[in-house]
């Protein structure tokens, strides 16, 4: 049983936009199965923009607080020398479209770890790509605004009518009148307590991991825990930007055995966790 790879992510959120940045993070995740290290570096406009972006992805902001041309980048490439000798890490994910990072790729490379880029789709040049063990250019989707968040519409002002004052005389008296006790009181107390104990506690949702989730939202069939054709769900990864042209959908469900089952003859794959959803 091969051991999974220690994974590095490093990001230039000066370089890149916050979209590209979500999809590096998806799609690595989706290649190595966990990124033991994820960090993003920028300037304190950068990391206060992206707050919340790097808190819902676990992702480190690393602010720096110079203004010189190309600090950030530094920044980066120091920390990325220091991190390979501490932590040895299997591969390294280098997120950026800048060139200014191509002799801290062949550095590392000399570490013995594989170096990949992600960049932003028509940033890169060529010559950057090539400088990688692979390089992914990820186009660039602009913002999108969660329907929920849209703000609902003002509530009329409530108009006054000839039969307001009367309506609350009425409620006056209403209020002024004691309420009678009866003796059936003290028995709908008991019965609402007993079907207060009778209630049953609400069953948890099923963990999910973070890499389940990427493919649940490519492939939403699945989270009802019908199967779904290997082909069908590759093409929907891809179209997501979770898996590359050439990528094997059989190899991403491999280190996800514990969350999906492939089904063969013909090839199926169904989520585990809808069965005790």
């Amino acid at each position: 049983m091969s051991t999974q790879p220690k994974v590095m992510l490093l990001i230039d959120a000066d370089n890149v936009s916050a979209d590209v940045i979500e999809q590096a993070v998806q799609r690595t995740l989706m290649e190595h199965g966990a990124v033991h290290l994820r960090r993003a570096y920028g300037n304190a406009e950068t990391a206060l923009k992206h707050q919340g972006l790097f808190k819902r992805l676990s992702v480190r902001p690393m602010v720096n607080l110079s203004a010189g041309k190309n600090s950030t980048d530094i920044a980066l490439a120091v920390d990325a020398m220091a991190l390979a000798i501490t932590e040895r890490p299997d591969v390294v994910v280098l997120v950026s479209s800048d060139s200014d990072f191509a002799p801290l790729v062949i550095r590392l490379r000399e570490t013995g770890c594989r170096v990949c880029g992600i960049g932003q789709q028509g940033k890169t040049g060529e010559e950057t790509m090539a400088v990688y063990d692979e390089f992914i250019d990820l186009a660039h989707h602009g913002a999108r605004t969660p329907a929920s968040r849209a703000s609902a519409p003002a509530a009329a002002p409530a108009r006054k009518t000839a039969a307001a004052p009367a309506a609350a005389a009425k409620t006056s008296r209403a209020k002024a009148t004691p309420a009678k006790k009866t003796a059936a009181a003290p028995a709908a107390k008991k019965a609402a307590r007993k079907t207060t104990k009778a209630k049953a506690p609400a069953s948890r949702a099923p963990e999910v991991s973070e890499a389940a989730e990427f493919i649940l939202q490519a492939v939403p069939n699945l989270r009802n825990g019908g199967d779904v054709a290997l082909n069908d769900a590759a093409q929907a990864l891809r179209a997501a930007g979770l898996l590359g042209k050439h990528g094997s959908s059989l190899k991403l469900f491999d280190k996800l055995t514990d969350e999906f089952a492939v089904l063969q003859q013909p090839d199926r794959i169904r989520w585990l966790g809808a069965s005790a959803a």
